[in-house]
Parts: C-alpha cells; sequence; structure tokens
C-alpha cells in the first residue's frame, strides 16, 4: 500500500463534497476516478496531492491518511507559469536541475579521481553513478526529445516564450514537465484534453507502462478502457473500488445493482410473510411463543439497503427537424482551407442521414472546416455547395466560454420571444435547468452548463444538418451517452470534429481524417480506419523486424486475419523482451566490473566501460520504444 485515505470526508461550509472515502493507491496501479461533473472527482485529487486537508468530524471512526515513505505526488493542473518570458526549452529543463546537477558532481569526482585513488573516493563516485543510471541519467535527453515531439512541437518551438503559446498549449507543456519529473504517484485531471487522436493513443501506452502508480481523471472511455486497471467511483459524495477498467467497472455496477435489488426485494417479502404470520396469530395463547420466535427473526436479520439508482440524470429533448433536406445535403470540391496558408484539401460529397465523423492531429484544419463550411471564414480556393432546404445548426468551441451578464432565461427568452414562459422554462429544463437554476447569471455557468444553454438554442431551432465542433469537451460521461443517443436518433446529417474516439465509433458511419497536409474518407467509419490502420501498423511492423519476404506483396494477401497477426506481433514482442533481458544482463555485468578492485585505478578501463553501458543504455531506450509501439499495435489489434 503506497497511500491510503481512511473514511476520509471533505466539508466547505456547509456542503458536503466527499464523505467516508476510503481509497487506497497500490503499488504501480492505475487507478481511474470517474463519476459526474461536479460529484468531486477534482477535490479528491487535491486531497491526495495535499492542497487540501480532511475535514474535522466527530466520529468514534478511525478517520487518516497513511502513507508509506514520503511518496513524491506530481499533480497535472492548469499552471500558471512563474516568468512567462522564459522559453518553453528552459521551463521544461527544470525538471532536469537535480539530474544536470548530479553530471557535474560525477564530473568533478572522475577529475579528483585522477589525483585522488582512495577506496573512500572510488566507492562514493561508483554509488552515485549507479543512482545516477537507475534514475536514467543517461537518456533523459532521448525521452525530452521524444516527448516534444509527441505533444506536437517543433524544434523551433523550444525557443519561444511560454507566454506565446495559447492555453491549451501551456497545459501540455505542464504536461511534459509533469512526465519528465517521473513522481511516485502521478495525478492526471482530463490528460486527453487538447490532445489529438494520434497523440492520446500513444499517452496510453505511455501511462500503460509508466512503472509507478497514476491516479486519473478521465471521461475518455476508451482510454479508460486501455489504460487502468481499478476504477472509483464517487457517487453519492463516496466512493466505491471496482477491479478492472471502465468497461468491466460498468458491467460490475450493473451486476452489484441487480443482486442487491433482488437480494433486497426478497427480504422484503420475507418480511412481510413472517408480520402477517405474526398479525394472524399474535392474539392466540397457544401461538404466543411462535409469534415470539418470528419477531426475533426479524430483529436479528442483518437488513438489506435498497440500492439507491443510478445518478443518470441527464438532458433530453425530442428535436427531430421540422423540414427534410433533398438527398445530396453538400457537396465539397478541391476545398483549399486554412488562413494565411493551406492547411489541408477536402473534397467529399455528404448525403441525408450521414452522421460524419471527422479526427486528425491539432493545427490541420478540422475545425477550420467547419468555419469555411458555414462561412465563418472564406475557402482560399475550390467549391462547397449545399443542397435543398438545408437549415444548419451549427455548434462552435467557444460557446463554452460564451459570455452574458442576463440570466439563463432571460438569454434564452431572447432568441425565442415568441415562447411563453412556461414553454421556455420547460425547454431550459430539458436541458437541466430547473428550478431557480434559470436566475443564474450566463457568467455563472461552468463550461458544461454553457454548452448545454447552446445545445439548448440549437436543438430548439430544429435543423436539419448538424454541424458540432467538440461538442462533448465539457460533458461528463452520462452527458456523452446522452448527446450519442440523440444523435444516433437523428434523423438529419451530423457532421462533426470529435477526439473523443468512443463518442466518434458510437455516432459516425462515416469518417474523415486529417493527417499531415492529406484528408482521407473511411466510408465505413471508426472500425473500417481502425481496420486500415491495424493493416498499416503490421506492415510496418514485418519492415522493422525484417521478416517479410521479399516475393509477397500486400495484393497476394487473400485476406486480413487478426488472429493470425496478433500471434505475429506477440512472437515478435517476445523476441524483443528477451533482447532487452540480454541487454539488461550486459549492463549488470559491466557495472560489476567498475566494481572490481583490480580495475578500480585503471580509469582508462573504467571509462571504455562506461562508455559501454552507455550504448547499451541507449540501445535499451529505443528498443522500449520500439517495443511500447509493438504493444500498442497488439492492443490495437485486439480491439
Amino acid at each position: 500500500m503506497l497511500y491510503q485515505i481512511c473514511n476520509g470526508a471533505v466539508q466547505f461550509a456547509d456542503e458536503v463534497i466527499l464523505e467516508h472515502i476510503n481509497f487506497e493507491i497500490r503499488n504501480t496501479e492505475k487507478i481511474a476516478v470517474v463519476g459526474r461533473n461536479g460529484c468531486g472527482k477534482t477535490t479528491l485529487l487535491k486531497l491526495i496531492s495535499g492542497q487540501i486537508g480532511l475535514t474535522k468530524r466527530d466520529s468514534d471512526e478511525d478517520i487518516f491518511i497513511a502513507k508509506a515513505g514520503n511518496p513524491e505526488i506530481g499533480y497535472l493542473k492548469q499552471i500558471a507559469f512563474e516568468d512567462p518570458e522564459l522559453s518553453m526549452e528552459e521551463e521544461i529543463r527544470k525538471v532536469f536541475e537535480p539530474l544536470e546537477k548530479m553530471k557535474s558532481d560525477l564530473e568533478r569526482m572522475a577529475r579528483e579521481l585522477e589525483t585522488d585513488h582512495s577506496d573512500r573516493k572510488v566507492k562514493e563516485f561508483t554509488n552515485l553513478q549507479e543512482y545516477f543510471t537507475s534514475i536514467g541519467g543517461y537518456y533523459y535527453e532521448k525521452e525530452y526529445e521524444t516527448l516534444i515531439l509527441k505533444f506536437g512541437f517543433g524544434a523551433e518551438d523550444k525557443k519561444k516564450a511560454l507566454k506565446e503559446f495559447s492555453g491549451g498549449q501551456q497545459t501540455k507543456i505542464a504536461f511534459i514537465k509533469l512526465l519528465l519529473s517521473k513522481p511516485d504517484i502521478l495525478l492526471l485531471d482530463e490528460p486527453t484534453n487538447h490532445l489529438d487522436v494520434e497523440t492520446i493513443r500513444w499517452l496510453e501506452g505511455y501511462i500503460k507502462n509508466y512503472p509507478k502508480a497514476v491516479v486519473v481523471v478521465s471521461h475518455d472511455r476508451m482510454f479508460l478502457d486501455n489504460v487502468v486497471d481499478v476504477v472509483y467511483e464517487i457517487e453519492y459524495h463516496t466512493a466505491k473500488r471496482y477491479p478492472g477498467n471502465y468497461t468491466d467497472f460498468m458491467k460490475r455496477k450493473k451486476e452489484n445493482y441487480d443482486k442487491q435489488l433482488k437480494d433486497y426485494t426478497l427480504q422484503q417479502k420475507e418480511i412481510k410473510r413472517l408480520e402477517e404470520i405474526i398479525e394472524k396469530f399474535k392474539n392466540k395463547p397457544t401461538k404466543v411463543a411462535m409469534t415470539r420466535s418470528k419477531l426475533k427473526a426479524i430483529e436479528h436479520m442483518e437488513k438489506i439497503q435498497k440500492p439507491e439508482r443510478f445518478d443518470t440524470k441527464s438532458f433530453h429533448a425530442n428535436f427531430q427537424p421540422t423540414v427534410t433536406t433533398g438527398n445530396d445535403v453538400l457537396s465539397v470540391k478541391d476545398l483549399e482551407i486554412g488562413y494565411d496558408q493551406v492547411l489541408s484539401k477536402v473534397s467529399i460529397d455528404i448525403k441525408r442521414g450521414d452522421k460524419l465523423g471527422i479526427i486528425g492531429g491539432n493545427g490541420l484544419g478540422k475545425s477550420t472546416f467547419l468555419k469555411t463550411i458555414v462561412d465563418k471564414i472564406p475557402g482560399l480556393s475550390g467549391s462547397f455547395t449545399y443542397g435543398t432546404n438545408v437549415e444548419i445548426g451549427y455548434f462552435e468551441q467557444q460557446m463554452a466560454m460564451y459570455r452574458s451578464e442576463k440570466t439563463v432565461l432571460d438569454d434564452f427568452w431572447d432568441e425565442f420571444p415568441e415562447l411563453s414562459q412556461t414553454e421556455a422554462r420547460n425547454m431550459l429544463g430539458a436541458f437541466l435547468f430547473r428550478g431557480d437554476d434559470v436566475f443564474k447569471s450566463v457568467n455563472m455557468l461552468s463550461g458544461g452548463e454553457k454548452v448545454r444553454l447552446a445545445l439548448c438554442k440549437i436543438f430548439k431551432r430544429r435543423p436539419n444538418v448538424l454541424i458540432l465542433d467538440e461538442p462533448t469537451n465539457h460533458m461528463d460521461i452520462v452527458g456523452k451517452e446522452t448527446l450519442e443517443a440523440m444523435l444516433q436518433e437523428f434523423e438529419g446529417t451530423v457532421l462533426f470534429v470529435s477526439h473523443d474516439r468512443y463518442f466518434v465509433k458510437q455516432v459516425s458511419n462515416r469518417l474523415l481524417v486529417f493527417e499531415g497536409g492529406t484528408v482521407s474518407e473511411y466510408p465505413f467509419g471508426y472500425d473500417d480506419y481502425m481496420e486500415k490502420q491495424q493493416e498499416k501498423a503490421a506492415l510496418e511492423a514485418e519492415t522493422v523486424s525484417q521478416v517479410k519476404k521479399s516475393n509477397v506483396t500486400e495484393t497476394k494477401k487473400p485476406y486480413y486475419n487478426p488472429g493470425k497477426e496478433i500471434a505475429k506481433l506477440e512472437r515478435k514482442l517476445k523476441k524483443m523482451e528477451d533482447a532487452m533481458a540480454q541487454k539488461e544482463e550486459r549492463i549488470e555485468e559491466y557495472k560489476n566490473q567498475l566494481s572490481d578492485p583490480k580495475i578500480q585505478s585503471d580509469y582508462v578501463k573504467l571509462g571504455e566501460i562506461q562508455n559501454d553501458i552507455d550504448d547499451l543504455e541507449a540501445e535499451l531506450l529505443e528498443d522500449m520504444e520500439q517495443w511500447e509501439e509493438l504493444a500498442q499495435q497488439i492492443q490495437d489489434c485486439k480491439e
């Protein structure tokens, strides 16, 4: 056990946020914390990180936080950098200060050993060198370069001042710093926000193979399925632990609920039966002993509580289009999109009823494409035309930051003045603005509430074409599932950008992928895209391992066999693991040689051995990256 909260509670003024919290982090567990927006997930992370403390309570229960040793806890949160004038490189490299000091100490000690051959000096040098090696001192530069690249930054970005980056980019920089600092417990609050699909997939492999504990709050169901092995759900102010990933959690939660409800129902029937017997015979002298026995049976029962219903409160609305479009909804021909320069060129025909998901890397033009086809910005060349009777409902990300001093009711009413107050409040109520919520200022709303208000306005107009840019960014999982169901049932046409792969998979029947300046269409949706990606990955893996026969071409393959590909990749993975184990053994042998008294005064030999160690560790780092790629390919094939 690395960290434990026992019977914890957090309360602000009279508002109880968490109570009776029992939470454990064991060894290298990867833990998800899930629950509705506002349930206390971020509060729990702040409690673990030490930003807030437990609320004192008058109770006989043991209430405490326990830690094994003094684990370093790293927390990813929105960070205001101390000096925004610093370059990205200067800010990130702050985490290397202890390593760089150690490296400097090693160089100084090596110079001292040229004149002082004492056993004490040699031992000090050897011990520090071994520790420096064990914490990645000889390959932290390589990992730094890898993370910079994976998070979408180029070499030219390293010298840019922090103030020149957007809020999302600054969050990425803070994330890179946190990962490079390698804390014992890594706390991540919505780590996939601002990341594109490719980076999220890479991050999954990184987190899954992170050698220490991770606690993550996320609404990305596919990310949780691929990364975590324990789920804590916060519901009704308390937390419950479930082993397994997110899908396992949902299955077990339903099973537990069904079982408890069944046991509760059976017990209530038994209690009712016994009470009827008691009531029937309580006044008969010959039955006194029997009625007392039945009464004691009821008293001694361990009462089963009626299970609380899942907290599935969400918005709802019947928003089918009032007008039907023609069969041809949108035709895009060689449309070049961008501002000062072309980001991508798009050609696609959209038919009535299509649900087109749009994914791809950041900065490649996904949102720009949507803004272009709704005439927010002009295209650079090419054309797009809409069919007959098209009525568009457009949602853009900035709607989550909409500001107004008006109340929710007045803000909504201004756009639909023909509605009565009852009609307006009913519509707002369908999107969870109930009671006094409608009298809140729009400026007081959270990002998720502002998204609901924007969707409420869009759906009230009953458009037949929905164009949505990241509509789920501020939604919890129940909200996403609700919107998924609404869009699946929608009889019109939908074009949407999203980084949530599960949402994309559930809603889209066609996919448009932006990657490296090219735009590719996958006419059968997300599964079609993943199948093509797996085929591509399998082909690349064969090339890397040099086992592909020169006389076999892709066109000669009669069919793609996922099981065969998985077995092949797993064999490659095993060979790589064996090779890595051999290199680790060789490194250990070299380290043992460094401790050999016979060569401790031979600094030329010591240097040669250390160079061999450095080379092997560099190779091992490259092997580990290839191992991660192969492991990810296997995971993708199994999805």
